[in-house]
C-alpha cells in the first residue's frame, strides 16, 4: 500500500480477458473502482472477484466515464489504469513508497507490446502519461477520442513504465483505427475544423515518415513498419473522413 491512501480506477467493456492482470498489477492501491459500460462477457463478475468495486453506467465518452470512477473513490489520490494495461514492478513499487509533496499529478512512461515484442522506438515510448492524480486539482477533459488530464499543479515524474498490451491481433488494430477516426472526424467537425484534400495528401507520407525516420521506428524492425503504416493509415482515414463529412453538408445544404 502507498503512503498516502490511493483509489485505482478502471473503465471498461468486454475485458474478461485483461480485467484481472489489470486488478492485480494494482496492488500497491488501498482500493480499486471498475465502471463497466454494458459489458455482454463476464467482465464485472471477473473484476468483483478480484476485489474491485463495480459500477455499471452506460457509456458517456472517455473522460466522463473516468471523472465519474473518480467521483465513486473513497480517497481523493486517483491512480487511472486502462484495462488493457498493467502497472511494472518497478513503478508499483514507486507507488507504494510514494509520499505527495507539493504535487498535483504523477506522470510515468508507458511500454508497449506489440506483436511478441517490446516497443522502444516509433514515437511510442517513452509516451509519458499523467495517471497519479489529486481529483480536487485534476479533471478529465475532451469527449471523443483524446482524452486528457487537466492539472491545476505542479506534475512529477515516476521513472517506472505501465505496460501497455493495446490489441489483440492485427484485426483489431484495424478496427481501432476505423473506431478512433470516425469519432475523430466528428470531434474536428464539431470542432469547426475543415477538411483539407492538401492534408489528405500530404499528411499521411509524413507521418509514416515521422514514425519511421524521425523517430527510429526502422530500429523496432519490421513492427516499426507496421506502426508507422497504421499510423499514416489512421491520418488517411481521419482527413479523409473529414472531408467526406464536409461534402456530405454541402451537398445536403
Amino acid at each position: 500500500m502507498s503512503t498516502r491512501p490511493i483509489t485505482a480506477t478502471i473503465i471498461t467493456r468486454n475485458e474478461e480477458d485483461r480485467i484481472a492482470g489489470a486488478v492485480a498489477s494494482l496492488s500497491c492501491c488501498d482500493e480499486i473502482i471498475v465502471v463497466d459500460s454494458g459489458s455482454t462477457d463476464r467482465t464485472r463478475e471477473i473484476a468483483e472477484r478480484c476485489g474491485a468495486r463495480v459500477f455499471v453506467r452506460d457509456w458517456d465518452g472517455y473522460s466522463r466515464q473516468k471523472n465519474f470512477a473518480a467521483e465513486q473513490a473513497t480517497h481523493d489520490w486517483i491512480f487511472s489504469l486502462d484495462a488493457d494495461e498493467r502497472l511494472s514492478i518497478e513503478l508499483a513499487n514507486e507507488v507504494a513508497r510514494w509520499m505527495p509533496g507539493d504535487e498535483a499529478a504523477r506522470s510515468m512512461p508507458r511500454r508497449a507490446h506489440y506483436f511478441g515484442s517490446w516497443i522502444r522506438h516509433s514515437g511510442w515510448y517513452p509516451d509519458r502519461k499523467i495517471r497519479l492524480y489529486d481529483r480536487r486539482r485534476a479533471r478529465w477533459r475532451g469527449d471523443f477520442v483524446h482524452e486528457a488530464l487537466e492539472v491545476d499543479g505542479h506534475v512529477r515524474a515516476f521513472a517506472g513504465d505501465i505496460l501497455h498490451f493495446p490489441y489483440r491481433s492485427w484485426r483489431d488494430h484495424l478496427d481501432r483505427i476505423d473506431r478512433y477516426t470516425a469519432l475523430a472526424a466528428e470531434e474536428a467537425r464539431k470542432s469547426g475544423k475543415r477538411g483539407s484534400i492538401l492534408r489528405l495528401i500530404v499528411s499521411p507520407p509524413a507521418s509514416f515518415l515521422k514514425a519511421f525516420i524521425l523517430r527510429a521506428g526502422f530500429l523496432d524492425g519490421w513492427r516499426g513498419a507496421l506502426i508507422a503504416f497504421t499510423g499514416a493509415r489512421y491520418v488517411f482515414l481521419r482527413h479523409f473522413r473529414i472531408l467526406r463529412g464536409r461534402w456530405f453538408l454541402s451537398s445536403v445544404s
